[in-house]
């Protein structure tokens, strides 16, 4: 009959439908989705063999191979290491980026605007594709996560470059290609106030960074913060 909202049938085998409660709750969940970054810079220098902590160092404060505090760009965590208080964060996704400074020499300044577009540059990104491995760091404990060669990056360097009738080159490579797969089916669970960091590890055949050349390393995790809302 219209106007008389319909009763919904139950599947055979499905059981009973649940009661409602009498009372109201007294506390919410709330979701958000959030990404959190932070930045390693290799300056010209030896990468084979070394283990950086990123996520340990918050805005405003010098750090993970950077000559002047990091900003906005490099990382958003207020606090190095932690998670918000009262806040738990999932993560479903993780990605790399590797991206060239226009001066080898952080103290003197640079930007990362440069093009990936000469064998050497390229050079730069395949190294970090190649040979850098994420794993997890909580103190006591390391977890490995899977090389750069999978984090976001899809197998490999993508892009274009054109040289054009006066010499000059158009278009870059990047890392940026294929979905972000890691932890989309089981995501890791950073509760409130865990201390945490992720380690870029290189192996042994790692080549040094160019002598006029600094390779930024920003690692993003891709997830959603939850935290109980009191109503009552």
């Amino acid at each position: 009959m219209y106007g008389v909202p319909a009763i919904a049938s139950v599947s055979p085998g499905a059981g009973p439908i649940p009661r409602v409660p009498m009372q109201e709750p007294t506390n919410l969940f709330r979701f958000g989705e959030q990404t959190i970054w932070s930045t390693q810079l290799y300056q010209t220098g030896a990468v084979a063999n070394t283990t950086n902590r990123i996520f340990s160092t918050p805005l405003g404060q010098t750090g993970q191979g950077f000559a002047r505090a990091l900003t906005i760009g490099e990382t958003n965590l207020k606090e190095g290491g932690r998670v918000p208080a009262g806040v738990a964060y999932d993560v479903f996704g993780i990605a790399t980026e590797v991206a060239l400074l226009s001066n080898a020499n952080d103290a003197a300044g640079g930007t990362f605007n440069q093009p990936i577009d000469t064998a050497a540059d390229i050079a730069e990104l395949l190294n970090i594709i190649h040979n850098v491995v994420l794993r997890w760091d909580f103190t006591q404990t390391q977890i490995d996560i899977c090389p750069v060669l999978l984090a976001g990056a899809g197998g490999g360097a993508f892009g274009s470059v054109a040289v054009n009738a006066a010499g000059a080159n158009s278009g870059q490579m990047n890392n940026g290609n294929g979905n972000i797969w890691m932890y989309q089916k089981h995501p890791v669970a950073l509760p409130g106030q865990t201390t945490f960091a992720i380690q870029l590890a290189a192996g042994s055949r790692a080549a040094a960074v160019g002598a006029n050349n600094a390779v930024g390393v920003r690692v993003v995790l891709l997830g959603y913060y939850k935290n109980v809302i009191e109503i009552g």
